[in-house]
């Protein structure tokens, strides 16, 4: 049995396992696409009642001719196929995700995930530079989850590790300028018996100077991801859900079918 204590870990898995990991760059194909998008699009739909998102006039408002780079929360095992749809059921590009432990899902790869060994600085320094070498396709999105390990849901403050600076200066430096864009990630209950996906895409911020403060801007970029995860959470607390455009929603089930029915009926009064 797992001891919730014991479910967030301060260390990344292949630096508390000592693993070293071979890198493993994606391997996508037409075929593999389809494949990862229709398999991937049904775990959702199994799971989740609706997959509901906003925001995307500012992936449409951001500057084309750059790289994009989006960097979001990080609390469970979804995150990465909610990205996954994000870039490629929405937006139409490929996605990017460096996953660790890539060995134990070694389809992903199909999907466009590639390895990263953090085990040291040395060690990730391969799946860095490859980061920064695939955004040279401008159909491709590199998505982040710059806080290195997964945190419980809502965990405050965001801390970023260096990361996603790094790329992104690299990218900068290479590239003339690069797209960064915060994206807010949260599952809830929405008067359904299952979850609801809601993800909002921040404005992009563009950055086109490499000799930057990389610790200054990784606290930068990690407030404005917090702002906007805050935002959103503030934003459904209080049932405010206009602007949300739905990628699926389910059909009720026969028995909230009945109910919704029933709901409609109205009784005769007893004259009591």
């Amino acid at each position: 049995m797992i001891e919730l204590d014991r479910l967030y870990a301060d260390v990344e898995p292949t630096k508390r396992r000592n693993i070293n990991e071979k890198f493993r760059p994606a391997k996508t194909s037409p075929f593999w696409l389809w494949v990862a998008d229709r398999f991937f699009y049904g775990m959702l739909e199994n799971r989740f009642y609706a997959f509901r998102y906003k925001g995307a006039e500012n992936f449409y408002n951001r500057n084309e001719n750059a790289p994009t780079i989006m960097f979001a929360p990080h609390s469970n095992w979804w995150d990465g196929i909610v990205g996954y749809h994000i870039c490629n059921r929405i937006f139409k590009k490929e996605i990017r995700l460096m996953v660790e432990e890539l060995n134990r899902f070694p389809l992903l790869r199909r999907g466009g995930a590639f390895s990263v060994n953090k085990k040291s600085p040395q060690a990730s320094m391969q799946a860095l530079n490859y980061s920064i070498d695939i955004l040279s396709n401008l159909n491709n999105i590199l998505y982040i989850f710059p806080q290195g390990i997964i945190n419980p849901p809502n965990y405050r403050p965001i801390e970023f590790q260096t990361g996603l600076v790094y790329i992104a200066q690299k990218a900068v430096k290479r590239y003339g300028a690069v797209n960064l864009m915060p994206v807010a990630v949260n599952y809830f209950f929405l008067r359904d018996n299952r979850p609801e996906v809601l993800v909002e895409i921040g404005k992009s911020i563009y950055l086109d100077e490499y000799k930057i403060d990389r610790k200054e801007y990784t606290h930068y970029l990690a407030a404005e991801l917090e702002k906007l995860c805050d935002s959103q959470f503030d934003d459904i607390r209080h049932a405010r859900f206009a602007g949300y455009e739905t990628l699926f929603q389910q059909k009720l089930k026969w028995y909230r079918r009945i109910e919704q029915r029933l709901k409609n009926v109205e009784l005769p009064k007893s004259g009591v």
